[in-house]
C-alpha cells in the first residue's frame, strides 16, 4: 500500500470515529499534510549521449495543478443540449462558453459576445461576437456556430429535453436565428420576455464543423466545446476530467485540470475532503459540519440559495384518472395539504438553518410581498380535507397517495422526504413513498412528466428576475412544467407580460399571477434550499447563491 493511500485510509478511519463522538471537533490526531492541487509530473527528457554533446542537464519538472470537485451525482451524458441538472451544468459551464454570462452579482456580462441590441418590438436580439474566438477543434468560432447551436437544440428530430431545448426555447418562444455577418447573429423570438438575455445566456455554444459530423451518440460521448477547459475523459460513476485550453482569450484560469468526481454519499464526500483526496465538496449535510471544521484541513461555507424546493402535484393525464391522482384534481385538497407540513421545523432540524417558508415560486425580492406563506396548521388541514369530502376512517386514513423522489441530489433529501410523508400521514393521508436513484430512475421519469402523483424536486432560481423564476411554467406543455398545471388565468398573464415593456406594469402582472398560483397551487411550497460546501483550506474559492459551482476564479493559496 502506498504512503498516500495508507494516510488516506487513516484519515477516513479517524473521521468516521469523529462523527460518532457527539459531533465534537477532532483533537486526537493532527491532519496529514497534503496540498490542494494534485501535481502530476511531465516526463523528464532523456539524456543525449556524452560522445555527441556536453553532459546532460536535468530538465525542470513541470507540474500540472488539478482541482478536484466532488458532487453527489454523475452526468447522464455529455450532450450540451441535454443538460438537465445543476450538477451537469457545473461541468458544462467550464467546457462551453455562452454569449453572455450570469455573474456572481447577478449581472449579465459579455462572454463570447462583445455586445447585443434588441429590436423595438422586443422580438429580435442581435449579438456581435468577439474576434479571434476558436473552438476546441481548432476551427474559428463564428456566427454560423451560434446559429447552428440554436437550430440543433430546436430540431424536434433530435428529441432533446435538456435546459436549452426544454426551458430556454419554450421561455423565449424561439422562432429561428439569422446570420447577419461572420461575427453577427440574431435570435428571433415569438414574444417579448424581459429575462430573454439571461435565458439565452444559459445556452452552450458549440461548434458546427465537429457536431455536424458526429451522430447524436458520438456527440454525447465526445463533447467539443468553446470554453476555457476541454474534455479529456468521462469514467461513468467516477469522474469527468477537463484540461485547460492554452491561450483561451476570453478567460484566464489558474488550474491546469479540473476533475469532477462522483461521490454519492455525503459522509464519504466529507471523508474525502478531510483525507485530501478532493478540494471542494457539495451538499454538506449538517451532521458533517463540525467534523470538517474541526479537523483543520477544510472549512464549511454556507450560502442562502435560490433553488426552489417543492412537492409537485402531477395534474397531467398520466395520473388524472388514477385513484390518488384524481383526488389532486381538486384544488381544495391541494390547498389543504399546504397546512399539513411544518416547513420551518424541517429546515431547522434537517437542514440546520432558519428558513421562511416560500409563498410562491419566486425568490425574494421579486416575489409577491402580499402573499403570506401557508402556516403549519394540521387542524386546518384536517378541516379542509373534511370539507372536501375526505373524512378519516376508523383507522385514521382519508385516502392513499403515491409519492416519488430521487435520492442524493439535494441537501439531506432522503430525510426531508421522509419527514414530508410523515406530516401528510399525520393528517390522514397514507403516503406510498418510492425513493429512487436520482439519475437512472427518477430523472428519466421527470423528463417525461411521469413522476407522481406527488413528487419532490427543486428547480434553480435567480435574484435578478421574477419572470425568470416563473418561466418553469411558461406554457401548459413546457418541458419544465412537470405538474402539467394548466390554469387559464395564469397563462393569460404570460400574454400580458409579452405586451408590456414597463417594469412597474410587469411587477403588477407577476404579482397577480403569483396570487392565482397561491390559490390554485400546482406545488406544495417548501423552502429555498441553503447550500453548504466543504472547501480545502489551500484553495481560494467562494460559493455562489445560485448553486452554480464556478471554479474559473479559484486559485491555490
Amino acid at each position: 500500500m502506498s504512503k498516500r493511500k495508507s494516510q488516506s485510509v487513516l484519515v477516513v478511519t479517524l473521521f468516521a470515529l469523529l462523527l460518532t463522538a457527539c459531533g465534537g471537533a477532532a483533537t486526537a490526531a493532527a491532519p496529514v499534510a497534503t496540498s490542494a492541487p494534485v501535481a502530476t509530473s511531465a516526463p523528464v527528457a532523456t539524456s543525449v549521449p556524452a560522445t555527441e554533446a556536453p553532459a546532460p542537464t536535468e530538465v525542470p519538472v513541470v507540474a500540472k495543478t488539478r482541482l478536484r470537485i466532488a458532487q453527489s451525482v454523475d452526468v447522464q451524458g455529455l450532450e450540451p443540449s441535454n443538460v438537465n441538472s445543476r450538477a451537469e451544468a457545473n461541468i458544462f459551464n467550464h467546457m462551453f462558453g455562452q454569449l453572455f454570462e450570469i455573474a456572481v452579482t447577478g449581472s449579465l456580462d459579455p462572454y463570447l459576445a462583445d455586445s447585443y441590441t434588441i429590436s423595438e418590438d422586443g422580438l429580435a436580439m442581435s449579438f456581435k461576437l468577439k474576434e479571434g474566438l476558436v473552438c476546441h477543434d481548432g476551427e474559428p468560432l463564428t456566427a454560423e456556430d451560434v446559429a447552428y447551436t440554436f437550430e440543433r437544440a430546436a430540431d424536434d428530430a433530435n428529441a432533446f429535453t435538456g435546459n436549452t431545448a426544454g426551458f430556454v426555447m419554450d421561455s423565449i418562444d424561439y422562432q429561428g436565428v439569422r446570420v447577419d455577418s461572420e461575427l453577427e447573429v440574431t435570435i428571433l423570438m415569438g414574444k417579448y420576455t424581459s429575462p430573454a438575455l439571461g435565458l439565452i445566456s444559459e445556452v452552450y455554444i458549440h461548434c458546427k464543423d465537429s457536431y455536424s459530423a458526429m451522430s447524436l451518440e458520438e456527440a454525447a460521448a465526445s463533447p467539443i466545446g468553446s470554453g476555457p477547459y476541454k474534455f479529456v475523459e468521462w469514467v461513468k460513476d467516477d469522474h469527468v476530467l477537463l484540461e485547460k485550453v492554452a491561450d483561451y482569450a476570453p478567460r484566464t484560469v489558474a488550474y491546469d485540470e479540473l476533475e469532477w468526481k462522483v461521490i454519492p454519499e455525503a459522509s464519504t464526500r466529507a471523508a474525502a475532503l478531510i483525507a485530501g483526496d478532493v478540494d471542494i465538496i457539495t451538499n454538506v449535510p449538517p451532521d458533517q459540519h463540525k467534523g470538517i471544521n474541526g479537523y483543520g484541513r477544510g472549512t464549511v461555507k454556507g450560502v442562502s440559495g435560490t433553488r426552489r424546493m417543492y412537492v409537485g402535484y402531477n395534474l397531467g393525464d398520466e395520473f388524472a384518472n388514477t385513484p390518488d391522482g384524481k383526488i389532486l384534481q381538486d384544488k381544495n385538497v391541494r390547498v389543504a395539504l399546504q397546512y399539513a407540513v411544518d416547513v420551518p421545523t424541517i429546515c431547522k432540524t434537517l437542514l440546520s438553518f432558519e428558513c421562511e417558508r416560500a409563498s410562491s415560486m419566486v425568490n425574494p425580492p421579486n416575489n409577491n410581498a402580499n402573499l403570506k406563506a401557508y402556516p403549519y396548521d394540521p387542524e386546518m388541514a384536517k378541516k379542509l380535507l373534511d370539507e372536501a369530502g375526505y373524512k378519516a376512517g376508523a383507522d385514521g386514513v382519508r385516502f392513499e397517495m403515491g409519492m416519488m423522489a430521487g435520492k442524493g441530489r439535494y441537501l439531506n433529501d432522503v430525510n426531508v422526504v421522509l419527514a414530508i410523508a410523515q406530516y401528510l400521514t399525520d393528517v390522514g393521508v397514507k403516503v406510498n413513498l418510492k425513493q429512487m436513484e436520482w439519475g437512472s430512475e427518477f430523472v428519466p421519469l421527470l423528463r417525461k412528466h411521469q413522476v407522481g402523483p406527488l413528487f419532490f424536486v427543486g428547480t434553480g432560481g435567480a435574484t435578478w428576475s421574477g419572470v425568470y423564476d416563473m418561466s418553469d411554467i411558461s406554457k401548459p406543455d413546457a418541458a419544465t412544467n412537470y405538474t402539467e398545471w394548466s390554469n387559464p388565468e395564469w397563462f393569460e398573464g404570460w400574454t400580458k407580460l409579452s405586451e408590456t415593456r414597463d417594469s412597474a406594469k410587469e411587477k403588477e402582472i407577476t404579482d397577480g399571477m403569483l396570487e392565482i398560483m397561491y390559490n390554485d397551487p400546482p406545488w406544495l411550497f417548501m423552502y429555498f434550499q441553503p447550500d453548504f460546501y466543504g472547501v480545502n483550506n489551500d484553495v481560494n474559492w467562494e460559493p455562489r447563491r445560485d448553486e452554480i459551482v464556478d471554479v474559473l476564479l479559484a486559485t491555490p493559496k
